[in-house]
C-alpha cells in the first residue's frame, strides 16, 4: 500500500506528497477550466500515469526478451469532452520503439502495454486507441 497525502493550496492549485519518497507534485486546474494550467492538470495525471505504465511494461517485456529498448517513446493525447459532464473522452498513445523488430516482436509489446495496470483501471466509457511502430516500417495499429 501507498499513500498520498494532498493538500488543496487556493486557486485551484494542489500539492501532492508521496510518502514512501516524500517527492512532491503539484497540479493545476487547466486554464480552460478556470486554473492558470501552470502544472499537470488532475486529468493530465491519467494521462502520464497511462503512457508510463505502457512505457514500463514495454521495458518489463524488452527486459524479458532481451531486447534493448532504450530510448523508447510514448506520446499520449488528451481529449476532453462534455457529455453531459466534463471528463476525458479519449487517450491517443503513440508508442515508438527505435529497435528493428517484427510484426510478432510487435505483437507481444502490444499485448502487454494494453494489459498494464493503469490501462486495465481506466473506464470503457474513455477510448484509448493505441499505435505501435519501431526502427523499421513495422505498424501494430491497435484499438481499445
Amino acid at each position: 500500500m501507498v499513500e498520498i497525502t494532498l493538500t488543496y493550496d487556493g486557486e485551484l492549485r494542489t500539492t501532492a506528497v508521496h510518502g514512501p519518497s516524500s517527492t512532491k507534485l503539484i497540479t493545476d486546474a487547466p486554464v480552460d477550466n478556470h486554473g492558470r494550467g501552470e502544472s499537470f492538470s488532475p486529468t493530465d495525471l491519467l494521462a502520464t500515469a497511462l503512457g508510463s505504465c505502457m512505457l514500463t511494461y514495454v521495458g518489463l517485456t524488452a527486459n524479458k526478451h532481451g531486447w534493448d529498448v532504450r530510448g523508447t517513446t510514448v506520446k499520449v493525447k488528451k481529449e476532453m469532452i462534455a457529455d453531459p459532464v466534463r471528463r476525458i473522452g479519449r487517450l491517443t498513445v503513440s508508442i515508438h520503439i527505435p529497435l528493428e523488430l517484427t510484426n510478432a516482436e510487435l505483437a507481444i509489446i502490444e499485448q502487454a502495454v494494453i494489459t498494464c495496470p493503469v490501462k486495465e483501471s481506466i473506464s470503457e466509457r474513455i477510448d484509448v486507441p493505441l499505435t505501435i511502430t519501431c526502427a523499421e516500417s513495422y505498424r501494430i495499429p491497435g484499438s481499445r
